[in-house]
């Protein structure tokens, strides 16, 4: 997975590719994984892990990360436009009509 910027949109399908996405986003911003931790409001060793795609998180651990660091999660079906774009490497969302 390539986590080059975070202006584009990403399929995740499995820690392997969520790490390293959050990992470029922190590094973007210039913080520390302590800083990052401290504002994010989890331990270091939760982040180290969740950027390593090692062990389980809690969802509300990640989303609380992702907010953090101005991601989001977003879910919809597969067959969605968006969705679709994802699958081409740097996507756009599509322009609403």
């Amino acid at each position: 997975m390539n986590a080059s910027t975070s202006s584009e949109l990403m399929r995740i399908t499995g820690p392997a590719d969520l790490g390293p996405a959050i990992r470029a986003r922190r590094r973007e911003q210039s913080l520390r994984i302590d800083d990052a931790a401290s504002l994010t409001g989890v331990s270091v060793d939760l982040l180290s892990r969740l950027e390593n795609g090692k062990g389980s998180v809690r969802l509300d651990k990640l989303l609380g990360v992702l907010d953090g660091l101005g991601l989001m999660l977003v879910l919809g079906p597969k067959d969605h436009p968006w969705m679709q774009a994802t699958a081409r490497p740097q996507a756009t969302p599509p322009e609403q009509s």
